[in-house]
């Protein structure tokens, strides 16, 4: 069992890649957000995966760091998957394991 301190992390592959000069990014780590990363955020908007949380959302929890305007020149199912993960990241577990026995 993981420490309950210890960073939560899930990786999403991209569907298209992020060119970063000369480096390209085709999967990002996702770290489960702290309370205060969450800060000027609604939890409403993103359960319901609005893009501007999102684009909020994803510089502060992504490895490696994303700035807002790579979020927000990803592509739509790219995005919609980082958001997926952080949707699961709020749920706690009891209600995941719901979601996952449906």
């Amino acid at each position: 069992m993981s420490e309950p301190n210890a960073p939560v992390f899930r990786t999403v592959t991209l569907d298209t890649p992020i060119v970063r000069g000369e480096t390209t990014i085709e999967e990002l780590q996702l770290r489960k957000p702290r309370s205060g990363e969450l800060r000027g955020l609604s939890l409403v908007d993103l359960g319901q995966l609005k893009v501007d949380s999102l684009t909020k959302i994803l510089p502060r929890i992504t490895v490696p760091p994303l700035t807002e305007a790579e979020v927000g020149n990803m592509e739509p199912a790219d995005l919609l998957a980082c958001g997926a993960e952080i949707g699961s990241f709020l749920l706690q577990r009891s209600q995941r394991a719901a979601v996952l026995d449906q």
